[in-house]
């Protein structure tokens, strides 16, 4: 299991830089688009919509391996003044909480995406895209995520009865 969690780990840093590349990009083509505008070439049509979507792409790519470095929102403060094996319940609770929203997630992006599908639907705005494109990396995304709570419920299982190392980001 824990060469399979290794292998995951790999994989989530892979989308992370990703998701890095993806910001770089976005940053240049915003920069470019307004240096074209300042000098009246027109700038470049779609970069709004690209911008969007890759907002979307990064932050959807980044989520499960910002969770699976503890980089993600909590409210580690709460925890630290608890007692620890009421903190330890706590990570519990919000594991299981994540995990379920998380599958809640993949049943929606899942009927969303495959409905856009089968309806042959079209974004249209500059570009014109199949609009399934825009929906899939959400359930794919969330799916992960789903996976990494199951990886962080397992170590939880065999650690000490006390809040994760990664609760202590307010010192």
């Amino acid at each position: 299991m824990q060469q399979l969690s290794d292998w995951y780990g790999r994989l989530l840093d892979g989308m992370l830089a990703l998701a890095c590349i993806l910001l770089l990009g976005m940053t240049f083509l915003t920069g470019f688009d307004v240096l074209l505008r300042n000098v009246d070439l027109g700038g470049i049509p779609p970069s709004n919509e690209l911008s969007e979507y890759g907002l979307y792409l990064t932050t959807i790519l980044a989520a499960p391996g910002l969770l699976r470095r503890g980089q993600h929102i909590r409210v580690d403060i709460v925890l630290q003044v608890l007692p620890p094996r009421v903190a330890w319940f706590l990570e519990w609770v919000g594991d299981i909480v994540g995990i379920v929203c998380c599958i809640c997630f993949v049943w929606y992006g899942v009927i969303v995406t495959s409905a856009s599908y089968a309806a042959g639907s079209v974004s249209i705005k500059t570009l014109v895209l199949p609009e399934w494109w825009i929906f899939v990396p959400m359930p794919v995304c969330f799916l992960m995520l789903a996976v990494e709570f199951i990886f962080r419920m397992r170590s939880l299982a065999f650690s000490e009865h006390a809040p994760r190392a990664d609760a202590t980001s307010a010192s």
